[in-house]
């Protein structure tokens, strides 16, 4: 019996191999923006992008990791380029981008992954806290999707944005920042996937169910046994996220925006989720 922790994410080892049903050389030539790229989803967005022969452009908060996420990029052959930083301020977000066109000359792929919650009881929320993930989850969001889309349009280039959510039902008790951040992201991308269909660009959203990663540790123990309450009865994995945003992004998703493409097991068709574990309340013995 293995002892891998079943709450851990894919290894790096197994990033670098997992099958894909996607060719290779699909994104040569592109580049591919991901914020939040140093862990979890976002690595394994970077990594796929990457095989796929993209060049990655990476941002997040931790300029360690991001360190070694560039270099191990860079040992599978995969351009990289990084920076420390954080969306919740436009002026860095502009400088990311003047940056990313000075280096390529272009954008073809904006992945906002970047986020951050926390779980607690509503009324424990202070005005701080809930604006931490509000400024992040919503805010920053916007500014990286106009910072882009404002280069696309005057240079009159085309591109595909994503933006990760969670399932639009998921009630989210213990999280109603992230939810109300997340479906203000979702009415945000339905609404400019409209404005800026006339100069090429697709918005859409990939939402997501539980999936094995380091951010579950945040989580108390007395939420696990919800993680895998899906019809599928598991947890997704990283690389499944990544290839949702793979064919989103690709020629597969060119007659797609304003969607939201659900990866969740099926949770939204049956299922739980307490980020601080199920209630008495709710407990119902048969």
């Amino acid at each position: 019996m293995s002892d891998r922790d079943p709450y851990a994410g894919l290894t790096d080892e197994e990033l670098e191999t997992i099958p894909t049903v996607f060719r290779d050389g699909l994104f040569a030539g592109q580049v591919v923006l991901v914020s939040g790229g140093a862990g979890g989803i976002g690595r394994a967005a970077c990594c796929l992008f990457g095989r796929l022969g993209a060049s990655i452009v990476a941002c997040g908060r931790d300029g360690g990791k991001l360190a070694a996420l560039e270099a191990w990029l860079g040992r599978l052959g995969i351009s990289c380029m990084t920076r420390s930083m954080t969306i919740r301020d436009p002026a860095q977000v502009a400088a990311l981008m003047d940056a990313v066109w000075e280096r390529h000359g272009r954008l073809d792929v904006l992945v906002n992954n970047a986020g951050g919650q926390f779980a607690a009881p509503s009324l424990s929320i202070t005005p701080k806290g809930w604006n931490a993930v509000i400024d992040t989850n919503l805010t920053g969001t916007w500014y990286m999707m106009q910072e882009a889309a404002r280069r696309w349009i005057e240079r009159q280039q085309s591109g595909s944005v994503l933006n990760m959510v969670v399932p639009p039902k998921q009630v989210g008790v213990g999280i109603p920042h992230t939810v109300a951040a997340r479906a203000g992201q979702i009415a945000l991308s339905r609404s400019l996937c409209v404005e800026w269909a006339p100069h090429g660009i697709r918005v859409n959203c990939v939402a997501l169910g539980t999936f094995a990663s380091p951010g579950l540790e945040k989580y108390p123990v007395t939420a696990r046994p919800s993680f895998s309450h899906n019809p599928l009865r598991r947890l997704g994995d990283v690389h499944d996220v990544a290839e949702a945003c793979v064919y989103l992004a690709a020629p597969s998703g060119k007659f797609i925006t304003g969607e939201v493409l659900t990866v969740d097991g099926g949770w939204q068709a049956w299922g739980e989720f307490w980020p601080l574990g199920k209630p008495d309340y709710f407990k119902i013995e048969e």
